[in-house]
């Protein structure tokens, strides 16, 4: 596989392809794969380089009209979003996490994986604009090719994963016909055993003659011919050299603000821009509304992380992880008109942590260096721990030995495994168990991505994001936290302290963030009046430039969305290995 950057060409270029792909993300990296090895020529182009540069990054700037206006809400987006990737800034960014660079979305997700269920896909009464054109049955073979890809395990999410973990269902067991555990995994690196998988090294490792990669490659317009089909892609360098790509096919692989964006942007011959006669383009924009609920004291967080903690499940030579949370089952859904969620636990370190101390004190930034001191003193077996996970995470050690090690870990002590691969190997000292609900987002067309009046660096409109959580998915968020704190005092558990939002029901003093899913703005429809792109996820009205990822969904569910993303990228490669023949 080639790598090359486009500034090393003369300005004027044009590339000549069977097939290229905008974007270097999940997307990108499946097609691309699918098709290794084949007589079809691919083209990658990539707007960034192999690492985050501040001049691409400044490229992903948005504008908002959206209610992520409180200072609670702007501290919490900081709070969740700028550990992920160094670059990120919430005045560039105060709407999602945008990465400009090879391997895309993957450089600052955190692996969690799950499929959408069968009620996602249904056309449900109480949920405006819902339905799927494909059904989930016909995405289910797509979506075991599509965990093989990621490294995950069996595509099992719900309480059938007792059995394959080899456990009886913890007891006393939460009403069935109210709530339902469910399962995210976590998408392993197969290169670091302490980390998540990473698009851009699996992309690198891919040894195919027929595929290209270009990079400092932005695509800021796309080019029609006279009966409105694709015909060139133009590009440009992060100095604004501008070149073109002429191909048979072309798929849109941008991600969930940049593929609309695109779209309109591209206005030289259709006023509205690409594949936008209906006016689609856009709109039904979504995104899962995250909040924080409640928590469980320190008393309590041992057993409630037993109880709701992690599995391990034996697949093949190896164990993966299964994180346990709880969602609301279908008939409460129906029942109660609730849009799909789910919640689950996550840990709160205490305020004497050592690790934090340390940090303190070696930045020499400590306001109570006596007191950070004694907390490191006081914790030897959190910093032999933490030492011991550094040292496993160095290159001292033989890979077959730390397979052999993660796999008995994952195995005997799942809940442990996972703390380490997560802290990379820097053991915290708790305080409590926090408990978040992510939820489903209702399609909403006045929820879009339209073009500002500013453009960027290279001279394209820059996006600005219309982007608001309507009532109806704070009422499910509140109604399953509810269900969730008398569920657990019916089955004598240790209940949660809700927040006081919650208890009282009032949904908009909750302080939801978006969780940088965005989704939804070039969704797939049977009708172009519905939608932009069909069933083979073509743009409605072209017979050559098709949309992949998350933009397409009609729909959001609660899960993340790669593993979805995926599995509708090796539906759309079948499609194209027959179109390019």
């Amino acid at each position: 596989m080639q790598t090359e950057n486009l500034a090393d060409f003369p300005a004027g270029s044009t590339f000549e392809t069977d097939l290229v792909i905008v974007g270097s993300g999940p997307a990108s990296y499946t097609i691309a794969r699918e098709l290794a090895g084949s007589d079809i020529k691919v083209l990658i182009v990539e707007s960034g380089l192999q690492e985050e540069q501040p001049a691409y990054t400044a490229l992903n700037r948005t504008e908002i009209e959206t209610e992520l206006v409180s200072d609670a809400q702007k501290e919490k987006r900081i709070e969740f979003h700028s550990g992920l990737i160094p670059s990120w800034s919430a005045d560039e960014q105060p709407y999602g996490v945008r990465n400009r660079c090879f391997g895309g979305s993957t450089r600052s997700w955190a692996g969690k994986s799950a499929p959408f269920q069968p009620i996602d896909h249904e056309a449900r009464s109480w949920v405006p604009n819902s339905g799927w054109p494909i059904g989930h049955d016909e995405l289910a073979p797509f979506l075991d090719r599509a965990a093989a890809l990621l490294n995950l395990g069996p595509n099992c999410y719900d309480e059938r994963l007792f059995e394959r973990a080899g456990t009886e269902p913890p007891k006393p067991q939460l009403d069935p016909q109210v709530l339902k555990p469910f399962f995210w995994q976590f998408a392993r690196s197969r290169l670091d055993k302490l980390d998540i998988l990473r698009i851009a090294p699996e992309f690198l490792r891919l040894d195919a003659a027929n595929i290209r990669i270009l990079m400092n490659a932005t695509a800021t317009h796309i080019d029609t011919d006279d009966a409105g089909d694709f015909a060139s892609f133009e590009i440009s360098t992060i100095d604004g050299a501008k070149s073109h790509v002429r191909a048979k096919v072309a798929v849109l692989a941008a991600g969930g603000i940049e593929n609309p964006r695109l779209l309109l942007a591209s206005d030289r011959k259709h006023q509205n821009g690409v594949g936008n006669a209906h006016d689609t383009v856009g709109r039904y924009f979504m995104d899962h509304p995250g909040v924080r609920v409640g928590y469980f004291k320190k008393e309590d967080a041992n057993r409630i992380n037993n109880r709701f903690g992690f599995y391990g499940v034996k697949d093949g030579d190896r164990w993966q992880l299964y994180m346990h949370g709880v969602s609301l089952s279908e008939d409460a859904q129906r029942r109660e008109s609730l849009v799909n969620c789910a919640l689950y636990m996550l840990e709160n370190r205490a305020a004497d942590d050592p690790w934090d101390a340390i940090k303190r004190l070696v930045k020499r930034n400590s306001d109570h260096p006596w007191s950070d001191f004694r907390a490191v003193l006081t914790s030897p077996y959190t910093l032999a721990n933490g030492a011991a996970m550094m040292l496993f995470s160095s290159n001292l050690l033989p890979e077959r030995f730390k397979d052999a090690v993660i796999n008995f870990m994952i195995a005997r002590f799942p809940n442990f495994a996972v703390t380490q691969q997560q802290r990379r190997g820097l053991p915290h000292k708790l305080d409590s168990l926090f408990i978040d609900v992510i939820s489903e987002q209702s399609p909403d067309p006045e929820n879009r991505v339209v073009l500002s009046d500013k453009r960027d660096a290279l001279g394209v409109p820059i996006a600005r994001i219309d982007w608001r959580i309507g009532r109806q998915e704070r009422l499910s968020v509140i109604r399953l936290s509810q269900l969730f704190a008398s569920a657990l005092e019916r089955a004598g558990l240790p209940t949660p302290v809700l927040e006081d939002w919650v208890i009282d029901e009032r949904p908009e003093d909750g302080v939801f963030i978006d969780m940088a899913h965005a989704m939804g703005g070039t969704r797939i429809s049977a009708s172009p009046k519905d939608g932009v792109v069909d069933l083979d996820c073509r743009v409605h009205g072209t017979k050559n430039l098709y949309v992949a990822g998350s933009s397409v969904f009609p729909t959001s569910s609660h899960v993340n969305p790669t593993l979805t993303i995926v599995a509708l990228a090796t539906r759309l490669a079948d499609h194209l290995k027959h179109a390019l023949k």
